[in-house]
């Protein structure tokens, strides 16, 4: 039994020596000191050894195991290591090499357009107000005149939570919310943010962004609304825009009025933008209506103001010729690279 250990040591450690890979060196562990191996095939045979061989092979058969064991750890570990070197150099990177260029992001149009829109009238003078999306029906409404029987709200087709809660459907509740905060202090501020109504075409969307302005303080007349707004129009669409008030109808506003630009594709000859008129409508704007100052705690009989409204998407549909709405919401590429 001493010259099959032997022997066995000897055929193992030279295995094991010349095993190329880690798979291979886990066989060699099962077959020579695995349950079924041949080490422990060979102890079976101690059965037949007298009391004082068993001691003397016992402890020949465990050294074994030892010099077996250490020499499969010290390949187990060159192997690994050798491994690693190969995995390593065929991962090498050339750090000489020139890197690989990120595409730079840029500005959305609607968030080119809006802050462009904000820029204007913040050098006005005037400030930026923000509300919540979902409104009551009182601010969104009753509170700009328009009372639950007002033909208006028809124009509005509105995404209701319930009775009283809904989406709002435009910027005007914040002129409210702020009258009733500062009055009976003057105001001037521009609201800005996503809006929501049942609308879906090429022109309209279910969800879309409003710029509305006001200003409240004595005196405040027509005149005063026509020169911010024909200042924010040359602003934007360039200084020989000319600006025209058509009456129109506002709950809100009293008198209201629709404004054109003059053409700034054919100078106000007359093409297919502006329908041969030579003016291209971009928003609505009015006085505010006597009750809306009431409602919000102001004497209209002392104080007086302006109210204006327009949508972000129009105005960049206009500024970059832009032919269908979606075109901003459908996250192509190829179109938005385009600016």
């Amino acid at each position: 039994m001493r010259e099959q250990l032997q022997a066995l040591e000897t055929v193992a450690l030279e295995a094991v020596a010349k095993a190329a890979n880690l798979e291979e060196l886990n066989d060699l562990r099962v077959r020579f000191l695995g349950k079924k191996g041949e080490l422990t095939a060979i102890l079976r045979g101690m059965a037949s050894l007298s009391a004082d061989e068993r001691p003397v092979i016992g402890q020949l058969a465990n050294e074994l195991r030892r010099r077996l064991e250490e020499s499969l750890a010290e390949r187990t570990a060159a192997l690994a290591a050798a491994a690693k070197q190969a995995k390593l150099a065929a991962e090498e990177i050339d750090i000489t090499l020139p890197g690989r260029p990120f595409l730079l992001g840029h500005q959305h149009l609607i968030t080119r357009t809006l802050e462009e829109i904000q820029d204007v009238f913040l050098g006005m003078g005037f400030s930026l107000a923000e509300g919540p999306e979902v409104e009551t029906d009182y601010y969104n409404f009753e509170a700009l005149n328009v009372p639950a029987d007002h033909p208006a709200r028809d124009m509005q087709d509105s995404f209701y939570f319930g009775p009283q809660l809904l989406l709002r459907t435009h910027t005007s509740p914040m002129q409210v919310r702020t009258m009733e905060k500062l009055c009976p202090k003057p105001v001037r501020i521009i609201a800005a943010g996503r809006v929501y109504r049942r609308d879906d075409d090429a022109t309209h969307s279910p969800m879309f962004h409003q710029v509305e302005g006001l200003a409240v303080d004595a005196n405040i007349t027509l005149a005063d609304l026509k020169g911010v707004l024909l200042t924010f129009a040359r602003a934007v669409f360039g200084e020989e825009r000319e600006i025209r008030l058509r009456p129109s109808f506002f709950p809100f506003t009293e008198p209201s009025a629709e404004v054109d630009i003059s053409c700034f594709q054919c100078g106000g000859s007359g093409c297919r933008l502006c329908k041969g008129t030579g003016w291209i409508e971009i928003l609505g704007s009015g006085l505010v209506h006597p009750r809306v100052l009431e409602l919000s705690g102001y004497d209209p009989e002392q104080v007086s103001g302006f109210a204006f409204g327009m949508g972000v998407e129009r105005i960049a549909m206009l500024k970059y010729g832009l032919d269908d709405l979606r075109h901003l919401y459908t996250n192509d590429l190829r179109f938005l690279r385009q600016f």
